[in-house]
Formats: C-alpha cells, structure tokens, sequence
C-alpha cells in the first residue's frame, strides 16, 4: 500500500525585493538620524565649551579680589622662554594668562575647548609645537585672552614669543561697560574662516565648532555667541571701543586691521 507523505513546505525567507525594501527603509532612517546624533555631540560640546569659560570668567574674578582689581599680565601663544629654550604648555618655562590663573581653576583641562583642533601655525618649529594636535596641549589655552583686557608689562608681557617694549595696566575699575566687554573668547570661531578682517584666513584659521563659541566678559558672565553680528558688537576695549567700530588712531598705533577687535582682542 502505498502511503502518502506530507509535502516538504518551503522555508521562510525573505525576497529579494522585500531586503531591498528593509535596505532602503534602514538608509532613510540613518539618513534622518545621524545628523540629528552629530547635532546632539556637537550641542554637548558646546555647552561643555560654555561650562568652561564660565568657570575661567570666575576663577578671573577671584584672581581680581586678590590683586585689588588689577588684571593678570597678558601673553599668548608663547612656546620660548627669553633665552631661545622650548616653553611649551607644561614645561617649567612657559608662560601663560592660564598659569596665573590656575590657582583658582584648580584644573588645567579647564582651559581645553572639547572642539579644539589645533591650527596651521602648530607643526611651525618656531611659533608652535610639532607633533601636538590641540592649542591647549601647545600654547596651555584653547582660549584667546583679549590683549587690551589684560594688564601688559614692558619685557615680560609676550606674544608669539616676542616681548611687548611698553606697559598698561589694566584695573577693573577702567572697564566702561563691563557687562558688554569680551576678556577671552574661543580661539577658533566659524566666521574666522570666511571674513578676512579677524586675521585668521588664509594660514591660521582651522574649524572648530560648527556654530559659534564661548566668550567671557568682564564682570564674568559668560555664554555661547553663534553669529558675527553678536561678536562684533561686543565692547573689546576697557574704555568702550566695540569690535568691529573703527579705530580712529590705527595709522599710528600699528593697528593694520583698522578696527577695535584689530587693537585689543
């Protein structure tokens, strides 16, 4: 007798047609997705960014109750001591607006911006520091501290490695507006990169932050700028010259920018 077996039923799978439809599916999803994930990083790092100069605007304040209102000597990006040897962030040697107001930090990582890249000017064997990647891991500081705001002392204040020959010293009290007026800023802002006028383009500039950055002011609030307009209305100088207003005495105080931001940021 002959017995019938029950038939074989196929496996379930998927068609070509349907994976081609659960690919396309998942790419439109990434495709939603991923720019909202790297919106959200980069929103995290700015409000880190912001953490930070808020902390550096009172560590500053700290520093002025303890100097009878008298701001700290002005240097910036300096990687040589006056006898030619290496000064770089961390050695014994260097100097730095961060060294002096460590005390009141507590923490060197205070001063890195979460976006800092470096720059141009970093493989340099003079100006920079081949073989590192960040301003703060080179120059101690991923923030620009404004040049006017700060108190400059004749042989000792320097820039670049070379001394400033006059001294200013600069106390609170000399501040006009010191709710408006910018004492430090992120070094790399977007709109460095596309207007000529603030220095960095085309050998200094690289991007950092893809909206804006942190800036500081004189009576230590601090908070998240994410356009030129905002910047270049803030007051730059103590006695109230804004950023972008033109210095009247630039032919003959060198000041080849023309303007207040070319004077004392």
């Amino acid at each position: 007798m002959n017995i019938l077996k029950n038939p074989v039923r196929p496996k379930n799978a998927f068609t070509l047609i349907e994976l081609l439809v659960v690919i396309a599916i998942i790419a439109v999803l990434a495709a939603i997705l991923f720019p909202v994930f790297a919106q959200a990083r980069e929103q995290a790092r700015a409000s880190v960014c912001t953490s930070n100069v808020r902390q550096i605007g009172m560590a500053v304040n700290l520093y002025l109750q303890d100097y009878d209102e008298t701001l700290p000597i002005f240097y910036a990006y300096n990687t040589q001591a006056a006898d030619g040897s290496r000064a770089w962030a961390g050695d014994a040697k260097h100097k730095g607006v961060e060294v002096l107001i460590l005390p009141y930090t507590k923490d060197k990582q205070v001063f890195r911006c979460p976006n800092d890249n470096g720059g141009p000017t970093l493989p340099d064997p003079t100006y920079g520091c081949p073989g590192l990647a960040t301003y703060h891991a080179c120059y101690g500081s991923s923030y620009r501290f404004n040049h006017g705001s700060y108190s400059t002392v004749a042989n000792e204040s320097s820039q670049n490695n070379f001394p400033y020959t006059s001294t200013t010293i600069v106390r609170l009290p000399l501040f006009d507006a010191p709710s408006e007026t910018r004492i430090m800023r992120d070094e790399m802002l977007p709109w460095f990169g596309t207007m000529d006028k603030y220095g960095y383009i085309p050998g200094y500039y690289q991007q950092w932050h893809v909206r804006g950055g942190g800036i500081v002011f004189a009576d230590g609030h601090a908070k998240f700028v994410v356009n030129n307009g905002d910047f270049d209305k803030q007051v730059v100088c103590p006695a109230g010259g804004r950023s972008n207003d033109p210095d009247p005495n630039a032919s003959t105080d060198g000041n080849a920018y023309g303007t207040y931001y070319g004077l004392c940021d």
